[in-house]
């Protein structure tokens, strides 16, 4: 609701709008200063502002604005600071669970773990600068991501980041690539949290225009959390942190157009980031929390001094007033706009209580830490801006955070889509149904000897010899092999080795160890799952199935850990809002999400949204990349991916699916082909809630010894990386599969049951919905009764053993490969060795 000073603000007296403009310094007002310095259009078009949004500013002051003024409005009314298109779509998003104690509008959401502990996360993107200026753009996301994290009150305990290049091949990709890894180990591992998780993408889409989501998690006592509101009248307002120099400035409006062949210029947008000082600003703060002396706080992000004292005010509908000759400064001739503008990192606003500005002083001396009291709370709703006694800015804060124009975007479903969908994998592929192909394979004498076995009882027999050349292998295992070795699904041991992932001792499950992180929360017996997740080729395939699977996967990547998910963030890269393709992908990606994480249970406590990602007219895929967090309830039942023990049962919760359209959009599909088309799979998230809720009780039942959830390469990739990644002497699996048309599970719907089924579909087809876990023989029961009282369906396709993957089909060898040579393919594409070589050489290279 509106409040009589809501509209005195907007609509203004004719009296007291001559008075401030007497008072307003001028500098040259937004309408002409343009063509006063020579250029061609008018200064609000330079600023990135449109001539309505530029009549709305005149019609709120009551004036024109100033040139600091003009400034101020074009970094808060940028797309990256206003989200002016996306606001009425993020709204179908639900927000309120029994958990939720704050969610969209802060800093960052507030997730109860128990009576005392809350749980904070945040994720955002830091995509155009790492286009220009990889190791900076990269640090600079971390560190603002973390300051969001500490806003709240809350130490932050860990950091996850999603990564999208062009293929590694590429010199340029592979200079973003290593840099972007560089810039995220070098400013993480300087102030002491542990980068635990994430994931790494390549494709062609992302060669001009590299996608950087950062998430940040923190841990605060529920009584100690904190808010970015100017609430008291009065109160002192510090700067406290690095001090302010030039860069960075519109870097808000830098990330709210499009990458152009003039983008290496735009480094100075690019801020420089100090890990030690952001140290220090961490444990500077919380100590500022943890005795009191705080109202309010606010990280300087985006937008720096102009955003962090405008949404502070706004939120509490108050002004504040600063001057900035008490702005500790770096570089000498700075002007207000340049003050005002600048995004120099490692900079926090602190609303201190009236009477402890000498408290504040002491802390901040004693940490060695800069701090500097800029001004003072005040009741009259506006931002205020002195040098001294000069007043060179004034706007109602409200007006700057709140009041930026909505655009009502026009949508049109891209043209693409059909044409993408007209294309049949299975064809392109050359696939033969599955009847034809195992007959080839029998009259091949491609048979194992003795009985094929999909029953666990009695002892696995032994498979025949694996040739000595891969060229000899069987075709199945030679295309295991390759999606093994592709960028995307390769090891990326080559990167998290870079992180250090153990400072704080809190890490449970390693990088790469499991589907999700898992930290424990000392002192309470209970555990975090965080894992960051999205598939870009679903969601330019089909964006609302894309939206849905992203919130689907994060959710059962967690529960593969034991997790129960509890809450998402977000960060969804999109390309330029302008376009109606981009606007219809979006509306139906967030339509796909937000269903998805009503029937989880999953609901967005905040997030990030990225527009204008395409360069020269080449955008990326839309991306959604969903930030989750579950709950272990027992730190001692959390559970990784490896296989554990010789002679476990291997069992499939989910089912077993051979129909040709689980390889649309997958990563076998672009290894055999290069191509990403066709209809991705879909997804039923009643099934995927009982898959989901199956796991969940056989983990929390102690039952489960390991779990891996089904995505990209199939069950194959995923019967692999079980392999791979288990003990000594449990590093094998002899996995018997029925054919669909033999199996006594039917297809998910059962109008499909008639469709035919292929063998490609059965191994690398990338069906929805599916975990593969392993468990004791005596327990094999109990699973069953489980997902029978949930509806999920559960089938024991084999049993661990000491080495190699074995693969039959209704008796006949698919897959047969030693573990050594899966390793081989899989570690080989990033190891330190391929690292080295220059991009095109050696046996990786594409």
């Amino acid at each position: 609701m509106n409040t009589s000073r809501d509209r005195d603000v907007r609509n203004g007296r004719a009296q007291k709008r001559g008075q401030v403009q007497d008072r307003v310094r001028d500098q040259g007002q937004g309408r002409g200063r343009g063509q006063e310095q020579g250029q061609s259009r008018p200064s609000w078009w330079e600023l990135g502002l449109t001539e309505a949004e530029y009549r709305e500013i005149v019609e709120i002051l009551g004036r024109e604005p100033n040139w600091t003024e003009l400034g101020m409005f074009s970094v808060m009314w940028s797309e990256h600071c206003s989200y002016k298109h996306s606001r009425p779509y993020l709204k179908l998003f639900p927000t309120q669970g029994s958990r939720i104690l704050i969610g969209p509008g802060e800093n960052a959401g507030v997730i109860r773990l128990d009576e005392r502990w809350a749980v904070v996360m945040k994720c955002e993107s830091h995509n155009h600068p790492v286009a220009v200026e990889p190791y900076q753009g990269a640090a600079t996301g971390v560190g603002g991501i973390v300051r969001d994290i500490l806003a709240m009150g809350a130490r932050p305990v860990a950091i996850l980041d999603s990564l999208r290049f062009g293929p590694p091949d590429d010199p340029r990709s592979r200079f973003l690539f290593q840099g972007v890894v560089s810039g995220i180990a070098g400013y993480g591992n300087c102030i002491g949290v542990p980068t635990v998780g994430g994931e790494v993408y390549f494709d062609e889409a992302y060669a001009s225009n590299p996608l950087c989501n950062v998430m940040c998690v923190g841990l605060v006592e529920i009584d100690r959390i904190a808010r970015a509101r100017a609430s008291e009248v009065g109160s002192p307002v510090f700067l406290v942190g690095a001090s302010t120099g030039r860069d960075g400035i519109h870097g808000a409006t830098f990330a709210s157009q499009e990458l152009g062949e003039d983008s290496e210029a735009s480094r100075p947008n690019v801020q420089v980031g100090d890990p030690f000082m952001e140290k220090l600003a961490i444990e500077t703060c919380l100590e500022l929390v943890e005795r009191g002396y705080v109202i309010g706080i606010q990280d300087m992000g985006a937008a720096g001094i102009t955003s962090s004292c405008a949404e502070t005010a706004a939120r509490a509908g108050t002004g504040i007033e600063i001057d900035l000759d008490k702005v500790p400064l770096r570089e000498s001739g700075m002007t207000p706009y340049e003050i005002m503008l600048s995004e120099s990192q490692e900079r926090m606003l602190v609303i201190g209580k009236s009477g402890r500005e000498n408290e504040i002083a002491e802390v901040c001396r004693r940490w060695g830490i800069g701090c500097a009291l800029i001004g003072r709370v005040t009741d009259d709703g506006m931002l205020t801006v002195k040098r001294g006694e000069i007043i060179e800015a004034r706007v109602p804060a409200k007006a700057l955070a709140e009041q930026v124009p909505v655009v009502l975007s026009r949508e049109s479903r891209p043209s693409y889509i059909d044409e993408e969908w007209s294309r049949d994998p299975v064809s392109l592929l050359g696939a033969k149904p599955g009847p034809s192909l195992l007959a080839e394979l029998a009259s091949a004498g491609k048979t194992r000897s003795g009985k094929a076995r999909c029953e666990p009882e009695g002892e696995p027999g032994e498979p025949e010899k694996e040739p000595e050349e891969e060229k000899d292998l069987p075709r199945f295992s030679r295309d295991l092999l390759k999606c093994l070795s592709s960028p995307t699904i390769a090891d990326k041991a080559w990167v998290y080795s870079q992180y250090d992932h153990m400072v704080q001792n809190n890490t449970a499950v390693l990088p790469g160890a499991g589907d999700a992180a898992v930290l424990r929360v000392k002192g309470t017996g209970k555990a975090i799952a965080l894992t960051m997740d999205g598939n870009g080729r679903y969601a330019y395939l089909d964006p609302e199935m894309g939206g849905a699977i992203a919130v689907a996967e994060a959710a059962r990547n967690v529960v593969s850990t034991g997790a129960e998910p509890v809450a998402i963030t977000n960060c969804l890269n999109f390309p330029n809002p302008e376009k109606g393709e981009t606007m219809w992908q979006f509306s139906r990606v967030v339509r796909g999400m937000a269903l998805a994480c009503e029937i989880l249970g999953t609901p967005v406590t905040g997030g990030n949204v990225s527009f204008y990602n395409e360069t020269l007219g080449k955008p990326v895929y839309p991306t959604p990349v969903v930030g989750m967090l579950g709950i272990i309830h027992d730190v001692k039942q959390r559970l990784s991916s490896g296989f554990v023990r010789e002679g476990d049962i291997v069992a499939l919760i989910g089912p077993l699916d051979g129909r040709g359209a689980s390889l649309g959009g997958s990563e076998y599909l672009k290894v055999k082909t290069g191509l990403v088309t066709g209809k991705p799979p879909q997804i039923d998230l009643d099934v995927e809630k009982r898959v989901q809720r199956t796991c969940l009780r056989a983990a929390q039942s102690g039952l489960l010894h390991s779990a891996h959830d089904c995505s990209e390469g199939g069950l194959a990739v995923t019967l692999a990386e079980c392999c791979m990644l288990g003990r000594p002497g449990s590093r094998g699996a002899e996995i018997s599969l029925r054919s669909p048309k033999s199996a006594p599970e039917r297809p998910v719907k059962e109008e499909d049951a008639d469709e035919p089924w292929f063998v490609e579909s059965l191994l690398f087809g990338e069906a929805q919905s599916r975990i593969v876990v392993t468990l004791h023989p005596d327990d094999m029961p109990a699973l069953s009764e489980i997902g029978r009282t949930e509806g999920a369906p559960v089938t024991a396709i084999g049993r661990v053993t000491a080495d190699g993957l074995w693969v039959n089909i209704d008796g006949f060898t698919v897959i047969m490969v030693s573990t050594a040579k899966m390793e081989e393919a899989w570690r080989g594409r990033f190891d330190d060795k391929a690292m080295s070589r220059k991009p095109g050489q050696g046996p990786y290279s594409d």
